[in-house]
């Protein structure tokens, strides 16, 4: 790279010193570790397009919430991890509570993203930020139940459906934060009483996920179950025939539209505490709220966009409509987990 001949003198060999010295810093490669509990194919799209945009290459780990949260507390100091991405305000939470995250002060971030989807700040900046949302709703088999009987969450746990109720585990996280949004709105008594309405009114004991509710009601199984709208809007846009009979067969209700809204739950990302890449970190995190990033998670996997000015192009949602939606913190949310699974145990809700 250099002539060989050059003379050794003080001058030159310090010059020669100083130009090894950068030639690193020039080749080194920007990365960003992520460790990612989305395992939706649209966001490759999200992440080509950072690389693209900073020139940040992006090594992803991607596993299941519980296995990556348990992966950070084991790997301590050490993990690589730089931002981690999680679906649920109870995972967020338990992952905030253990000391996982660092907090992140961003006038962009706190501009674009609303402040009950955030996690807590306690004057250094929020320990995550939520980046899409979903709302739980009702959905019902049009052929056995009256739209008006099942409008809002506490007629699910009411006699007048006995039978009819089916769900997924109550332990779900998707269902303990829709049932830390009840406490949080009804009070401890109202809230136990309801989860033991649920157990009375069940069809069948609590098994599969969110897609086989959906096909439950449709089939005639059950009358009414609880979904995330991201899972009926992918079955709307489906393709299988059996998905689309499905749909024809059911309604969807957002419900407690006359009082405090559709729960909506919360997919969300932080910069994790022993963050190596911390500026990266927190330049991803802002790509996320920008409106680019915003209409893949809508148009892409069927999520609500944060930000309110991000334009989508989505037959399924906007076929749902518009709905009010709960202002309740979802960091609160997600608080009221582990008072909601005593809860679960009391009443026999498995």
């Amino acid at each position: 790279m250099f002539p060989k001949n050059l003379p050794k003198t003080p001058v030159v060999l310090a010059c020669l010193a100083l130009s090894l010295a950068s030639l690193p810093a020039a080749a080194e490669e920007q990365v960003l570790n992520l460790y990612s509990a989305r395992h939706y194919q649209t966001d490759e799209a999200l992440y080509s397009n950072f690389t693209k945009a900073t020139g940040i290459r992006i090594n992803m780990v991607s596993t299941d919430d519980a296995t990556l949260l348990q992966r950070l507390r084991s790997e301590g100091a050490a993990s690589p991890a730089d931002v981690v991405l999680l679906v649920d305000a109870a995972r967020l939470w338990s992952a905030e509570t253990g000391g996982l995250f660092s907090p992140v002060r961003s006038a962009f971030l706190e501009q674009r993203i609303p402040a009950n989807l955030r996690g807590k700040d306690e004057g250094q900046g929020s320990q995550w930020f939520g980046f899409s949302t979903r709302a739980r709703v009702v959905i019902y088999n049009k052929r056995r139940i009256k739209r008006e009987d099942v409008d809002t969450y506490e007629e699910l746990g009411d006699p007048k459906n006995r039978g009819q109720y089916c769900s997924r585990s109550g332990a779900h996280p998707y269902n303990l934060s829709l049932f830390g949004a009840i406490l949080e709105h009804t009070g401890p008594a109202a809230t136990e009483a309801w989860l033991k309405g649920l157990v009375a009114n069940q069809a069948r004991e609590p098994k599969g996920g969110d897609t086989d509710q959906i096909k439950a009601v449709a089939s005639g199984e059950c009358g009414v179950a609880v979904s995330n709208t991201y899972y009926i809007a992918r079955m709307m846009r489906s393709t299988k025939p059996d998905e689309r009979s499905a749909m024809e067969q059911v309604g969807v209700v957002f419900p407690n539209q006359q009082s405090w809204g559709a729960h909506v739950n919360v997919a969300g990302g932080a910069v994790a505490r022993h963050a190596k890449n911390r500026a990266a970190a927190v330049k991803f995190l802002e790509y996320l709220a920008t409106d680019e990033a915003q209409r893949y998670f809508a148009d892409g996997n069927n999520e609500y966009p944060v930000v309110a000015s991000a334009k989508i192009a989505n037959p399924a949602l906007d076929a749902l409509g518009p709905f009010r939606q709960e202002l309740i913190p979802i960091s609160v949310v997600g608080q009221n987990s582990a008072r909601v699974q005593q809860m679960l145990d009391r009443a026999g809700y498995k």
